[in-house]
């Protein structure tokens, strides 16, 4: 996969919120009419493209009836050695730059298949879900 793209109302917001979380800029570019970059981390590649005069983003965390794109997921498991602690020092870190991290599912351990997993899911800045998954087994 090449990379994920994503529609955000204000592409600076984003760019500091996708930092905090370990993403770098890599590239910043135009797509036609509006401004567009590539953040990288964690083995791969977010694009960000500003929308002008944005409609209301769909909850797809909170609406049980909503369909299509759901969320993406970062691997904390190399990164990491707990979820719970490692989302609780992000919190720290956002609030120092005085921005904050909307958590929608605190850190729960999860089987599937034969392994465990530590998974939360937090929000960016328009609130597109982000699952964190860290394999304990």
């Amino acid at each position: 996969m090449h990379h994920v793209s994503i529609r955000t109302a204000d592409i600076h917001a984003a760019i500091a919120f996708y930092e905090q979380l370990g993403f770098a800029i890599a590239e910043r570019f135009t797509t036609g009419y509006t401004l567009a970059c590539w953040l990288e981390g964690f083995g791969g590649r977010l694009e960000l493209m500003q929308i002008p005069e944005p409609d209301p983003a769909p909850d797809p965390f909170g609406d049980e009836h909503y369909v299509g794109y759901y969320h993406f997921t970062l691997d904390l498991t190399t990164v990491a050695e707990s979820l719970p602690s490692w989302l609780n020092a992000k919190k720290t870190e956002y609030e120092v730059n005085n921005q904050s991290l909307k958590v929608l599912l605190e850190p729960k351990q999860q089987m599937i298949g034969n392994r465990v997993y530590e998974v939360a899911f937090i929000a960016d800045t328009d609130g597109l879900p982000i699952e964190l998954l860290r394999q304990l087994t």
